[in-house]
């Protein structure tokens, strides 16, 4: 086995219900050579768009696939919530500003189907596949210092 940093102890002990970090999500990917799925994630931590399991509602049904050798998360998706009356019970209980979700909610309120979405982190991809040193070599418009248009 490979040699395992420090931290894998923290990440060994991680309180149920919290989010992942950087550290943690390295850690549980050195255990392993091929990428690794988490899923069924707690709600409390996860966005209120987030489609809950019917038989848990502590859950959602999200999940976020890691790239092996410490790379971390590459793609990060979830079923959408397509029920009008659970989204807009969720964004009165988060306090957001519900005429900025207005146009979300009209896709709901005159029909939807079951669905889901995803987003890949095409330059952490790209930076796994290659090999590459540091993300800035993957990105196609850098930002440093000096440049500020692409």
């Amino acid at each position: 086995m490979r040699n395992i940093p420090q931290w894998i102890e923290s990440s060994r002990n991680f309180p149920p219900g919290e989010d992942f970090g950087s550290p943690n999500e390295k850690a549980l990917t050195r255990l392993f050579h091929t990428p690794v799925m988490v899923y069924k994630w707690p709600s409390d931590i996860k966005a209120f768009y987030m489609k809950r399991y019917p038989d848990d509602p502590r859950y959602v049904k999200g999940v976020d696939l890691l790239a092996p050798e410490g790379f971390g998360e590459i793609v990060g998706g979830s079923e959408r919530e397509d029920n009008f009356d659970i989204l807009h019970a969720a964004i009165q209980k988060h306090e957001l500003p519900m005429e900025a979700f207005e146009w979300y909610l009209d896709l709901r309120r005159f029909g939807s189907v079951p669905h889901a979405g995803f987003g890949l982190g095409f330059e952490r991809v790209i930076m796994w596949l290659t090999g590459a040193a540091h993300i800035r070599e993957t990105i196609p418009f850098p930002r440093y210092y000096g440049r500020l248009f692409p």
